[in-house]
């Protein structure tokens, strides 16, 4: 006979959205469990995948919280204190200097690796958080009075309140009957670190050239995070570069202002694909992570709306503890979406008005984007909301 097991919570994926909403309910006692297909030779040791992650102040806060961000190397941390954004050839930038904002820096990027490692690093020790690794799940049905879920193996898990942190691409989801809206870009992002001989000056750069886009990250001493959006159909090309071809091809396209240029990490592509679901909860389940929104990488938003809706389920499940409430009430999911969403919405179709219109090479276009760079410099009040909206320093701790 096939074992069944009883949990309060059961979470579907052991990424840092599912990692970190299981670690900040460590200490309510209840019986949480999560179901991840990878090893766990791979969580606790992730190699690297050449997404490094750019982090608001409040996406900081959260992981400093959580104790993960005690496990992050200090010499892995990269710090932008200025941004700036250029259109095509153009010399004029939009341009974000955190002096202006109160704040020592803009943000923090960190290797996702590095993040993911930190995340099972906090859970790995709870004696009332079980970790299945290696397991497939097969079905996850809900109703008013539980949720289960089975495993390829035959066992079941049943629980008060299931979770899917599963990926944009989520099964979960898809099981649960929960439609996602998808925008397929056409385009692949390829990320990849370079060293440079110039100082970046913690100075973070957006160039949409007309063929493409380029954004070159700071990352500690003279090392940046790069990332290349191109379409598809050319993605191939720029992978069979070598590496001293792509190097240069970079550094040129920057207008050498980092001096030469060296590739000193494996270049990994990606397929662009945002994915907003069409509601976030149903009967005793929920969406955290990229499985409620999963967005394009242009505004650096999606880990941190993932570390965001985590943050606020286990705000509104400590509530409902404290209240003696059922942790899977249909009202407590009710709040956490609509918080989730009040937030999250506006990002994604602003996020993708964006990438249209700076991917669009038409002459209007061109001339449009330009347009919008140069108010937001002479408009302060929009210069500052667009500031607050990306850094959320005015959220920051201490």
């Amino acid at each position: 006979m096939a074992e069944s097991l009883d949990f309060d919570i059961v979470i579907i994926g052991a990424g840092p959205a599912g990692l970190g909403f299981a670690r900040s309910l460590a200490d309510t006692g209840l019986q949480i469990a999560i179901l991840e297909k990878l090893p766990e030779s791979v969580l606790a040791d992730p190699p690297a995948d050449g997404r490094d992650i750019a982090l608001t102040h409040t996406s900081e806060a959260t992981m400093r919280d959580l104790g993960m961000w005690d496990h992050i190397p200090a010499d892995r941390i990269g710090t932008i204190r200025d941004a700036k954004v250029v259109n095509g050839q153009s010399p004029y930038a939009l341009h974000f200097d955190a002096s202006r904002s109160g704040a020592d820096y803009l943000g923090h990027i960190v290797p996702n690796f590095l993040i993911r490692r930190a995340a099972y690093n906090v859970v790995k020790d709870f004696d009332n958080i079980t970790l299945f690794t290696g397991v497939e799940v097969t079905d996850v049905h809900t109703d008013t009075a539980a949720g289960t879920v089975t495993l390829a193996d035959g066992r079941t898990l049943s629980a008060r309140l299931v979770i899917a942190a599963d990926s944009r691409f989520s099964g979960t989801r898809r099981k649960m009957g929960i439609s996602a809206a998808m925008q397929d870009f056409g385009r692949v992002v390829i990320v990849c670190e370079m060293e440079h001989e110039l100082s970046h000056n913690d100075t973070a750069t957006e160039c949409f050239h007309y063929d493409q886009t380029l954004a070159i990250l700071p990352m500690h001493g003279n090392l940046s995070s790069v990332v290349v959006t191109i379409s598809a159909d050319r993605a191939d090309d720029i992978m069979a570069m070598t590496p001293e071809a792509f190097a240069d091809d970079i550094a040129n396209r920057f207008g050498n202002a980092l001096g030469k240029m060296t590739l000193v990490s494996e270049r990994h592509p990606y397929p662009l694909v945002s994915v907003y679901a069409d509601k976030f909860i149903t009967t005793r389940f929920a969406l955290v992570g990229d499985a409620a929104v999963g967005m394009h990488p242009v505004t650096a938003h999606g880990f941190n709306l993932g570390l965001f809706g985590a943050d606020v389920l286990s705000g509104e499940i400590r509530h409902a503890l404290q209240n003696g409430t059922d942790i899977g009430d249909f009202g407590v999911l009710s709040r956490y979406q609509s918080r989730h969403r009040r937030k999250s919405r506006p990002i994604y179709l602003g996020t993708n008005v964006l990438v249209k219109l700076y991917t669009d090479t038409s002459p209007p276009a061109r001339i449009l984007r330009d347009a919008a760079l140069r108010l937001g410099n002479i408009l302060p009040p929009v210069k500052s909301g667009i500031m607050r909206q990306l850094t959320e320093i005015d959220r920051r701790a201490g």
